[in-house]
């Protein structure tokens, strides 16, 4: 973490509250604490699942989790989350069935949830191009006249890419009711951030748009919740847009097929697992004495009932309708899809 940056935080690396600042309510505290506890579950159980080759690919999230539950938990029931595809642990914590989310993962059609029902888009894979889907979507609110806030994610290496520059810029220019939350984990697969960018921080760059831009640290559940809560009322109440960069690291490898050992040295990883979002919370809990053995194994056999939701629905066949090769081509089908569908439909029944 870059001292010389002013980075806010809330709970130091020991789980201890810093002067000045206040804590939410415990049971608050408890509920978030949950939920960081089924996003580890979650990130554990389908690398699990890759390595038995019911998942083609996953990138963890480990590490990360407060980020996930954070930006989730901050918005309203009518907002926008648009995720990438290692926020998997943000969906999840948005509401949407885990099973649904890893669909996509697995290799089944579209995205496997309905993102009009739970306000969340696609996963993104390719960098950035999301963040103008989410400005499209805030700006869109804004002009009907909409209470509608969007949280726009990315990484630090999506920060590089021209689409984050044009939806920061328009953003800004049109006040749109969006947050930008950049989850800077150091490392653009094996690019670390030295070779990105050599701004003082990702959050400095919201100068240069005219909007909010500020740094929190990214493993601190009660820094993040405030910052992102902030920045989502900022933006509700037409203020315009906000860039919140927090400062995280990625612990496991970009996905199951990097070699992160390649570029970076165990040491560092070390460094940055002793700063876990969890730790640092069961730490402040216990301080406080609102987390007794019941209430944690609780909060264990909550996290494993989800982990075996997931073996389940991952276990389970998908049903295969050959017939949807042709169902979202054209709202009116061409009449050479017509013959093709009939003709697919025959051969099916012959067999």
């Amino acid at each position: 973490m870059d001292e010389d940056v002013t980075t806010v935080r809330f709970l130091d690396e020991s789980g201890r509250l810093l002067d000045g600042r206040e804590a939410p309510d415990p049971a608050v505290l408890l509920d978030g604490y949950r939920q960081l506890a089924q996003a580890r579950r979650l990130n554990e159980q389908a690398g699990a699942l890759v390595r038995q080759g019911r998942l083609a690919v996953y990138p963890s999230s480990r590490g990360q989790e407060a980020c996930q539950v954070a930006c989730a938990s901050v918005l309203g029931a009518g907002d926008w989350l648009f995720p990438t595809y290692r926020d998997t642990a943000a969906i999840v914590a948005r509401g949407v069935d885990p099973v649904e989310v890893l669909g996509m993962l697995r290799g089944d059609w579209h995205c496997g949830y309905d993102p009009v029902s739970h306000h969340v888009a696609p996963q993104a894979t390719p960098l950035a191009t999301q963040l103008l889907h989410a400005v499209g979507v805030a700006h869109a609110a804004r002009l009907k006249g909409e209470d509608t806030v969007v949280m726009a994610l990315c990484g630090d290496g999506a920060t590089s890419e021209g689409d984050f520059h044009e939806a920061c810029n328009f953003a800004a220019v049109f006040a749109a009711p969006v947050v930008f939350f950049v989850q800077n984990n150091k490392y653009a697969i094996s690019v670390p951030l030295a070779r990105q960018s050599v701004a003082p921080s990702l959050a400095a760059k919201a100068v240069g748009y005219g909007m909010r831009g500020v740094r929190v640290d990214g493993n601190d559940l009660l820094a993040l919740t405030a910052v992102l809560g902030e920045a989502v009322a900022r933006a509700r109440a037409g203020k315009g847009p906000t860039l919140v960069e927090a400062d995280t690291y990625r612990v496991e490898a970009h996905t199951n097929a990097d070699d992160a050992t390649r570029y970076r040295p165990d040491t560092e990883v070390q460094e940055w697992t002793a700063r876990d979002p969890i730790v640092r919370l069961r730490a402040h809990l216990d301080a406080e004495g609102v987390l007794s053995e019941e209430v944690e194994r609780e909060v264990v056999a909550a996290a494993e009932a989800v982990a075996a939701h997931v073996r389940a629905g991952m276990g389970a066949e998908a049903p295969v309708d050959p017939e949807e090769l042709f169902a979202h081509v054209y709202a009116t089908p061409t009449p050479q899809l017509v013959e093709q569908r009939a003709a697919l439909r025959a051969e099916l029944e012959e067999a």
